[in-house]
């Protein structure tokens, strides 16, 4: 399987196409790539049997696809544990890396590398890591644009994107921070919300506000 098709896989488990049908139009902003070449990629899923297509419904993995998806993400996220708690690395600059060594590694490797870091059930951006025997427990996949005005939440997980993390750095959301939205601005404009535990206010893009999954 090429590497390409492997980010795909990924980031349409990550978006909850394990259990739901995902859109082009969230696979393309959140690989920041064209929306033709979702379509493209999607064809060569669908004919290697991992991914299933509705037209106007949307895409979701198959068994096959879900079963590769999973190795993928335990692999990758099982690195980014290893490269921000060992290594130090900012939680925006480890992906690149972790995609390297998810590509090199034996199960062997992997299995030892889980027991090391005391088998882990969470990567540092929030997202789940399935075990050796293939269980894990299930992503929220509410986003923090679907949460009302005057409605409370916990922030949960992050979609694996360098820009997404850039920004939630520069404005220092936390997984597990406990929220209040406010205010939905018109016409697609920022998420108005309130930090429960210290009282400070936050605006939060309304594109990054469809990749923080909340509790």
């Amino acid at each position: 399987m090429t590497p390409k098709k492997e980010d795909y896989l990924k980031i349409i488990f990550e978006l909850g196409g394990k259990k739901k049908k995902i859109s082009n139009k969230q696979i393309a902003l959140s690989l920041n790539v064209a929306a033709g070449s979702v379509t493209e990629m999607v064809k060569k899923l669908v004919a290697s049997h991992l991914v299933e297509h509705e037209p106007y419904a949307g895409i979701s993995l198959t068994t096959e696809g879900a079963k590769a998806a999973e190795d993928l993400v335990r692999r990758h996220r099982l690195w980014e544990t290893f490269l921000v708690n060992k290594l130090n690395y900012k939680l925006q600059d480890v992906h690149t890396d972790a995609e390297v060594l998810e590509h090199i590694t034996s199960n062997n490797l992997m299995n030892h590398l889980e027991e090391f870091l005391g088998n882990p059930k969470r990567c540092p951006h929030g997202g789940v890591i399935p075990r050796q025997d293939g269980q894990y427990e299930e992503d929220s996949h509410k986003v923090l644009a679907s949460v009302l005005d005057g409605q409370e939440a916990v922030v949960d997980r992050f979609i694996d994107n360098h820009d997404l993390l850039e920004y939630l750095a520069d404005v220092k959301l936390n997984i597990g921070d406990k929220i209040k939205v406010t205010k939905h601005t018109p016409f697609e404009g920022p998420i108005e919300l309130v930090l429960l535990a210290s009282g400070e206010k936050m605006s939060i893009g309304y594109k990054a506000a469809h990749y923080i999954f909340v509790r």
